[in-house]
């Protein structure tokens, strides 16, 4: 690693957008969920975004996602925002909240931090962390690699990106979320030996994966598992020709055990598709 220092030093802000503001129905039960619980869970750290309730859901959901530039995330900030002095995990992308909600309740000793863009996603965690009576979650809603690129060298000790979207199409397989720069921010931030756990269960994406991450000198690959991939990429309407590509050997991590096991994650595995687990370490 610290044959690597000078690389990590890179602490940009721009990044490409890998997602897609979609303004989704709210029904009433998550309304009520952001109501109660927005006040306790959501930091606002967003421009133009005080943390209104979903009575004014359009401004919830077109409101900027930028993270400000004066923005440090830092033990001093952690501090502030969960009273203490614990480990802070990061998931990126946390869908319905199920898996950060889960570890939340189960390790009262860590602080967690779920990152989402959807605003139904955002009152579902808020929905079932109220039920458990969480104190140690909080929720941003934010690009992810901009809140990442703010973070303080050594300031988180997991990153979880469980599932992140595709983009199956190959024109748009650069909007992938895991990207060298996302990398080079993610090493920053992680403390010594500290985690980045990935899933995914396109293939082709779990090659992506391993050209991103397996040569960018910054993290290490922890995998105790040889896979077999194709190694040329396929996107959607060719998928289907994979299994005739030549294939190669990659190494990948047993399934983390901190993970549930979510409807979306089940849906893959009755589709017949793999799940790929990698851990990367500082």
């Amino acid at each position: 690693m610290d044959t690597h220092n000078d690389s990590l030093e890179y602490k940009g802000r721009r990044s490409i957008v890998s997602y897609v503001r979609r303004s989704g129905h709210i029904d009433p039960r998550l309304m009520r969920a952001w109501d109660a619980y927005h006040d306790q869970f959501l930091i606002d750290m967003a421009p133009g975004f005080e943390g209104h309730s979903l009575e004014s859901v359009e401004e919830a959901e077109h409101a900027s996602l930028e993270v400000p530039q004066s923005f440090i995330l830092n033990r001093a900030f952690i501090h502030t925002i969960w009273g203490n002095s614990h480990p802070l995990i990061i998931e990126v992308g946390t869908g319905q909240g199920e898996n950060i909600v889960s570890a939340a309740t189960k390790h009262p000793d860590m602080n967690f931090l779920a990152l989402e863009v959807y605003t139904a996603g955002l009152a579902h965690t808020m929905l079932m962390a109220g039920k458990q009576g969480l104190t140690n979650l909080r929720i941003a809603q934010v690009n992810a690699p901009e809140l990442l690129a703010s973070c303080e060298r050594g300031s988180v000790a997991e990153v979880w990106t469980f599932f992140p979207d595709p983009w199956p199409k190959m024109k748009h397989h650069k909007r992938r979320i895991i990207q060298v720069d996302f990398a080079r921010s993610i090493a920053f931030a992680l403390e010594p030996h500290g985690a980045w756990r990935i899933a995914t269960d396109i293939d082709d994406y779990a090659l992506h994966i391993h050209e991103v991450l397996d040569s960018c000198g910054f993290l290490h690959n922890d995998g105790n598992l040889a896979v077999q991939l194709p190694i040329e990429h396929v996107g959607k309407g060719t998928a289907t020709d994979a299994d005739k590509l030549p294939h190669g050997e990659f190494i990948e991590s047993s399934r983390f055990a901190g993970r549930v096991l979510t409807n979306f994650e089940q849906k893959g595995i009755k589709a017949g598709r793999i799940i790929h687990d990698f851990t990367y370490r500082a």
